[in-house]
């Protein structure tokens, strides 16, 4: 099992990056109309788009199985897994994916539930306690 400070460590950089992308997606409609002008519309391509989803997919699921490893609770799955479903329903369906509101709207719920997904890990590796129940 690895060190305590690496799956703290994971699960923090899991929230920070699910929230930013949150408040990015969220932010989404006023970014598109001012990107042009400061020169920042490589950023909201769909590449990088596609990239951070499946950065955040992996991340998210190595970082909640292995704490499901240490702690055998289901709640942080339960907030992961629609969080993803979101984000990938956002990304992969066409009629979602070129509506602005709407696209917003799902990814800044499915980076919100995946950032919490990751709060709630912490929350619960914070609370395990050793003893003959445990799994590992």
């Amino acid at each position: 099992m690895p060190p305590k400070s690496s799956r703290q460590f994971l699960d923090r950089f899991g929230a920070a990056g699910s929230l930013l992308c949150a408040v990015h997606c969220a932010a989404l409609p006023a970014l598109l109309a001012l990107a042009p002008s400061l020169g920042l519309s490589f950023w909201l391509s769909d590449g990088v788009e596609q990239a951070v989803v499946v950065f955040v997919t992996f991340l998210g699921l190595f970082s909640l199985l292995w704490g499901y490893r240490r702690h055998r609770a289901l709640r942080a799955l339960a907030l992961l897994v629609p969080g993803l479903v979101l984000l990938w329903a956002g990304l992969l369906n066409a009629e979602l994916h070129h509506s602005r509101v709407p696209h917003a709207v799902v990814m800044t719920l499915g980076g919100a539930l995946v950032g919490l997904a990751h709060l709630m890990n912490l929350r619960l590796n914070h609370r395990h306690v050793h003893d003959a129940s445990c799994a590992h």
